[in-house]
């Protein structure tokens, strides 16, 4: 059970809960709960690893009230984001914040529209203006590129305004959050399996991710054991996720230098990937295969042996890439030492995944809970303390071979396991919960809170891209602007897994 506060209240709450940063902000998102009798909430979710689990407490407003708290990014700088998120989605104003302006709602939408709130319907169509200004630094022979929103690639969009002397980056301010879906709003009264599909395709490289936190949210809420074969598949489906991206994401980085040998063998390998992804699930994103309760589908033992064919060949093409890189002197001269994120960014941000590994902050999820059979794996975070391009290029190379042995495990307890039951019936009643699960970008988060008929009155999605993009514009800040896609390419931070 959470602990209530009144708004007056946060900065000693959240002070308290951090312990000095020793518990990181894992979310922070506001709820409405007027049609409760309640107000306004703003839940605080932080990380207690040693117990491995989350804690936190929720701030409630009273509607007539005032709508005003303390911001606590000035204790918790992770909190920024979130806080300027709530102020979008429900009008809950952060207090001496630094940096009010609009997170998600750009100039096209009306002052005081506050699209999360319960009186504004799922179709409601607004048109207005709100202004927007890009911060850039000022002073003489400086200038500003800008970048985007539509980019050379196919990629989606974000605008990057550079503040420049000369060819070095001094200030970059990224404007993001231009395709943003309204999938929070649009899962509303709907049950859990009529979201699901939403869900899945929230982002095409985190589809197990994203599905198993919202699974593990929605099983919580109802207080549901998942069957253990049903376990042992996820961690599986979660680990063959991991390998691909991880493939693709070195295959990558390497196209911010032009280095086309690398980026070949990397397309060719990711390619053999999912394949073996469209062979185990029906489909190249591995979706429909995890459901509330359990999974789908089983593997039989053709697929495990397939599984192992393509883990081989693809781990001896890593280590072909691995040498590419370690001989190409150029290639390292292009990335050490660019893009550095300090230690102590990265734990004041709460960044997950490869990047906060990369700069020696050991946040992994798979070890920091219980969920899966991860447990049963014996396997420590790969972690490098350079915080710069290479480390996060190493940190996925060790990864992969972390992962390509806890396939082997996994096979093997699925195996030996002698239980058949793939799922659980779900009945669906009042509740709420949360889910959490280690995507090759870092941890999924996602809360999930039932109404009486169990249907879906709050879903919050926080990805491990949205922990991680306020670190970009620290890290490039020094270096020359043509090492920006690199550095970029280097965090492999996803555009849809914020738009959602």
């Amino acid at each position: 059970m959470m602990t209530t506060i009144m708004p007056e209240a946060i900065l000693m709450a959240a002070e308290k809960m951090s312990a000095g940063g020793k518990h990181p902000l894992t979310a922070m998102f506001g709820r409405d709960e007027t049609a409760n009798g309640v107000g306004y909430v703003i839940y605080c979710y932080f990380e207690i690893p040693e117990n491995k689990t989350v804690d936190g407490f929720k701030v409630v407003f009273n509607p007539n009230g005032s709508l005003e708290y303390d911001s606590i990014t000035h204790i918790i700088p992770a909190a920024a984001w979130y806080e300027r998120e709530i102020k979008d989605m429900f009008g809950l104003v952060p207090k001496g914040h630094p940096d009010l302006r609009s997170l998600v709602l750009h100039e096209t939408f009306p002052e005081d529209f506050y699209p999360l709130r319960k009186n504004v319907k799922v179709n409601a169509k607004v048109r207005g203006e709100r202004q927007f200004k890009v911060r850039t630094a000022k002073g003489e022979g400086l200038f500003e590129v800008p970048v985007g929103p539509i980019h050379a690639g196919i990629i989606e969009p974000g605008h990057f305004r550079f503040s420049q002397a000369g060819e070095a980056m001094l200030q970059l301010d990224a404007k993001l959050f231009y395709t943003h879906r309204g999938i929070e709003k649009a899962v509303e009264g709907k049950t859990p399996y009529e979201a699901l599909p939403i869900v899945e395709r929230i982002c095409g490289a985190c589809s197990v991710s994203n599905t198993w936190s919202f699974c593990q949210a929605v099983e919580k809420a109802v207080n549901v054991k998942v069957p253990r074969r049903a376990e042992i598949i996820r961690t599986l489906l979660m680990e063959l996720e991991r390998i691909t991206n991880h493939v693709g994401d070195i295959g990558n980085i390497p196209a911010g230098v032009g280095f086309n040998p690398a980026i070949s063998l990397g397309g060719r390998l990711k390619e053999k990937l999912m394949r073996l992804c469209e062979a185990v699930a029906g489909n190249r994103f591995l979706r429909g295969m995890i459901i509330p309760g359990g999974v789908s589908m089983d593997i039989t033992p053709e697929l495990c042996d397939r599984i192992h064919q393509v883990m081989d060949e693809v781990a001896d093409g890593v280590e072909d890439m691995a040498t590419m890189f370690r001989e190409q002197e150029n290639f390292q001269n292009r990335i050490q030492t660019t893009g550095i994120v300090r230690n102590q960014t990265a734990m004041d941000l709460a960044m997950v995944g490869v990047g906060a590994r990369a700069s020696g902050y050991s946040h992994d999820s798979r070890c920091d809970f219980s969920y899966g059979v991860y447990d049963e794996l014996d396997f420590k975070p790969y972690t490098k303390t350079m915080g710069d391009v290479a480390a996060r290029l190493l940190v996925r190379i060790g990864e992969l071979s972390a992962s390509f042995e806890m396939v082997d495990k996994l096979i093997e307890l699925l195996n030996s396991c002698g239980e058949q039951e793939l799922s659980v019936a779900m009945e669906y009643n009042e509740g709420s919960g949360w889910g959490i699960s280690e995507s090759a970008r870092g941890s999924n988060f996602q809360y999930v809170a039932l109404d009486g008929d169990g249907r879906i009155d709050r879903l919050f999605v926080r990805s491990a891209s949205y922990a991680n993009w306020p670190a970009l514009p620290i890290a490039v800040q020094g270096d020359i602007i043509p090492d920006f896609p690199l550095i970029n390419k280097s965090f492999e931070l996803c555009y849809a897994c914020i738009d959602r």
